[in-house]
């Protein structure tokens, strides 16, 4: 007998299309059959070992979530319930331009420290890798050789590379150096990267100019993935930005995924439809290109990540001596509060827009929580004297929640055909951003339950067979026969969200069962101790 039916299950199959019932029978980590309408066709009906009643239950394809940092969380936490309790069944990580592969000894030290505020100090981690496709294997090994929660695809992280090959100097790369980085995309894309990332407003990343990233996009797109940019402003200058992404990789002829595809600060209230039509002109004329975004209107980052890129050049220590140097800070707080620092998107900086969500130190937490405003405001002190205090004794280890967003550009934006889900979140400091926790049941119970601005089907496509696509994953992404058994098992009803700005970290309601190749990691609730979660390398 096979392993599982699961009888009687409302089918919305990832492809958009109209749902239907029907009993799955999942074996050896495969969908193995699919029988619509048995009971009222009079068929006989699937039998298995277990029998899962589905009645009242969607039974879709497993959630992809194209934006991650589980970077090192998915190797120390086993139970990582932030994402398999929403029904991600895979993450891609390496994302905005920084991880940690590839790298040697120097680097991995230096961009540890960078991205402290995302992924923490790495302390309870063995890098015991060096290249990408070492880092996949320590993947498949994750716990005692059983694997990791979720799987996981990884991008070639841009500014790591820079980081290896040049440093953190803000200047053109030499032909020797571009040579070595375009040996180091490859590389990674050798050993099973699915793409390239970018962080274009972080250090180094940024220092890049659109040759550079134009020679390794090529690289990228003649390993058949896709660059994956967080791009150059977000803010005063973000549809420019957009459309240099959109120019960049057109002449190097690589597939173009948007990462966290917003139009925040003032300046782009109600502009989402220009970045629409920019995009659905370059679509028509034969441009691939797909985008991500989480469905709340904060953003989230690290403190130090405002700051201009001049004051990033040379790497953390450095960042730390211009700090404490006054005539250098204050020409820092110039940039930031007067001219609109690029780090800060082109706009002159808001401290009441910036929430602290999390410490490095512990005993910094009277910051978790607040805006720096309301810090400085109950220390009687300048907004810009209690950031600079707070990035020096935390090491640049804080994170922060941006509040610049809008609900409307986040709704028109989210319908776009091209549209796929990613939470962007980061799972550490005490109060982190809720969407690392709730990004996946809000779309199904906000957005199409609550609000209808999508249809249950039509939902379900953007989260599972729309990223399936774009990572190229030919058995993922649909309930089909023969497909991998990446399955979720939700109440459509009552599916929801449970983390918010005050309770980040609670799990979500209405998602009783989600199985990773056949396996539950999430039964009748309660997270198991199944580990069936491997790295997932591209398929050309």
């Amino acid at each position: 007998m096979e392993e599982l039916v699961i009888r009687d299950a409302d089918v919305v199959d990832g492809s958009g299309g109209p749902s239907y019932r029907a009993d799955v029978v999942v074996d050896g980590g495969r969908i193995v059959s699919i029988v619509q309408e048995a009971a009222a066709a009079g068929c006989q009906r699937p039998k298995a070992r277990r029998e899962l009643d589905a009645e009242g239950l969607v039974l879709s394809p497993g959630f992809i979530d194209m934006h991650a940092h589980s970077d090192l969380e998915l190797l120390r936490d086993p139970d990582h319930s932030a994402k398999a309790a929403q029904g991600v069944t895979l993450e891609v990580i390496g994302q905005d331009g920084l991880s940690y592969a590839p790298v040697d000894d120097r680097t991995l030290a230096e961009v540890r420290r960078a991205i402290t505020g995302w992924n923490g100090s790495g302390d309870d981690i063995d890098f015991d890798w060096r290249t990408v496709g070492e880092y996949l294997d320590r993947l498949d090994a994750g716990f005692d050789g059983q694997g990791i929660a979720v799987n996981a695809a990884y991008l070639v992280p841009q500014g790591t590379v820079r980081a290896l090959a040049v440093g953190w100097e803000d200047r053109a790369a030499t032909p020797a150096e571009l040579d070595r980085m375009r040996q180091l995309v490859a590389q990674g894309m050798a050993q099973g990267a699915v793409g390239m990332s970018s962080g274009l407003t972080y250090t180094p990343g940024m220092y890049a100019e659109d040759a550079e990233l134009t020679e390794l996009c090529r690289v990228v797109a003649s390993y058949g993935g896709y660059y994956c940019p967080h791009h150059r402003s977000y803010g005063a200058g973000a549809l420019q930005a957009y459309e240099e992404m959109v120019a960049l990789t057109r002449e190097a002829g690589c597939a173009l995924h948007l990462a966290h595809a917003t139009m925040n600060f003032g300046v782009n209230k109600g502009r989402a439809p220009q970045l629409l039509s920019l995009l659905d002109k370059a679509l028509d004329e034969g441009a691939d290109i797909s985008l991500d975004t989480y469905p709340y209107t904060p953003g989230c980052t690290t403190l130090v990540a405002l700051l201009p890129s001049w004051a990033g050049e040379g790497g953390p220590e450095a960042v730390l001596a211009r700090l404490s140097d006054d005539e250098a800070a204050e020409r820092v707080r110039h940039h930031m509060e007067v001219v609109g620092a690029d780090g800060c998107h082109g706009v002159p900086i808001e401290w009441d827009t910036i929430e602290i969500s999390g410490v490095s130190d512990p005993a910094l937490g009277e910051f978790v929580g607040r805006t720096i405003r309301q810090s400085a405001d109950a220390r009687g002190e300048a907004p810009w004297v209690t950031a600079r205090r707070l990035l020096l004794d935390d090491r640049l280890g804080s994170t922060i929640l941006q509040h610049v967003g809008h609900e409307e550009n986040v709704r028109t934006i989210m319908r776009h055909r091209v549209h796929t889900g990613g939470s962007d979140g980061i799972l550490r400091g005490t109060k982190p951003h809720p969407r690392a926790y709730g990004t996946f049941p809000r779309y199904l119970g906000r957005y199409v339950r609550e609000l209808g601005v999508l249809s249950l089907e039509e939902c379900v496509a953007h989260l599972t067979g729309r990223p399936a696509a774009r990572l190229r994953l030919p058995d993922r992404g649909l309930v089909r026969e023969g497909h991998r058994a990446d399955l979720v098992l939700f109440d459509p009803a009552t599916v929801a969200a449970g983390s918010t700005f005050e309770e980040p970290r609670t799990l979500p309601t209405g998602i009783p069962h989600v199985l990773i190749d056949g396996r539950f990691v999430i039964d009748d609730g309660r997270r198991t101790d199944v580990l069936a979660g491997r790295a997932i390398r591209s398929t050309r």
